[in-house]
């Protein structure tokens, strides 16, 4: 484990590796990795606020992960809880306030808010030490929440996150908040030039281009760890990637009508002239044209 100044003279690194990232999901996964190695903690989630919501965003449990076989991940399910003083991450967010809770199983029922034990019964993971941690933006609105689930000793016992922990947790925290806001700012301008694409073919559509970046990320993660390829350069490509798949389409909008909602099968010229719609949005946006990746070897 690294000692007080190791953890703050290494935050100073990790603000610069999180501004690199540029992709939101990415980002959320990447916060959430480097969170919890900071305090040696289990598992871990993320909520995004959307209004009076906190939607459940990224969660990760080396535990449970360790039984699974090797490629799998976990597979959650997208829920939201209120931002009110009820629960415990609604908590966080309604008050601003850091929770240290040394054992979620023995709170106070005194305490407004409660733990819900319906993913411990669920998965059979036992939660006990929780440290949730608001993401405040510069203009002091909640982001969202940080939560740590299970910190560990040396030998792997859950330990109670200590005032070292909530300290670090804190500079981190807002760290994170500022390179979520920026990626968050990212993915809206995405969004809208999806939602161009989308007036001029409706089949384009906000769920099918974040399909087309998951099942893009997975091909390329098994494809790249198949063949050796650095877990670094692996991370590296997995952002660009993403954003590049999501705006696949966007290209459309330089594409004639004549074309692109002609009813009858396409001639050999106007399928050429179609093809042409995956190049052309780096030139109608250049904002974008930087992503940028090195052409992978040929295969065997």
């Amino acid at each position: 484990m690294l000692s007080e100044k190791q953890k703050l003279d290494t935050l100073m690194l990790l603000g610069i590796e999180l501004n690199r990232i540029h992709d939101l999901d990415i980002l959320l996964e990447r916060v959430l990795t480097r969170a919890r190695q900071f305090v040696n903690a289990d598992a871990g989630s993320i909520y995004i606020r959307q209004g009076d919501r906190l939607i459940f965003a990224q969660s990760q449990n080396d535990t449970l992960q360790s039984k699974l076989p090797v490629g799998e991940k976990l597979i959650y399910q997208t829920f939201s809880v209120a931002v009110d003083p009820t629960s415990i991450a609604g908590y966080a967010a309604a008050t601003g306030k850091l929770l240290n809770i040394p054992d979620v199983y023995t709170l106070s029922p005194d305490k407004r808010y409660q733990f819900s034990r319906r993913f411990d019964q669920a998965s059979g993971y036992v939660t006990r030490s929780m440290l949730t941690i608001p993401l405040i933006t510069s203009k002091k609105e909640i982001l969202g929440i940080l939560q740590i689930i299970n910190a560990q000793d040396h030998e792997k016992r859950i330990r109670p996150f200590s005032q070292t922990d909530e300290k670090v947790m804190l500079h981190f925290a807002g760290m994170a908040a500022v390179a979520l806001e920026r990626a968050q700012m990212t993915r809206a301008m995405i969004l809208r030039m999806i939602r161009m694409a989308e007036m001029r073919d409706p089949r384009e559509t906000g769920p099918h281009v974040n399909r087309v970046a998951d099942f893009s990320l997975e091909i390329y993660e098994h494809w790249a760890r198949r063949r050796h390829i650095p877990e670094k350069e692996i991370d590296k490509t997995r952002d660009v990637l993403r954003m590049a798949a999501m705006l696949h389409d966007v290209g459309k909008v330089a594409t004639s009508d004549l074309i692109l909602k002609k009813p009858t099968q396409l001639s050999s010229e106007e399928y050429e002239v179609m093809k042409q719609h995956t190049i052309q949005a780096p030139d109608s946006f250049p904002m974008f044209s930087p992503i940028t990746m090195k052409r992978p070897p040929s295969s065997p």
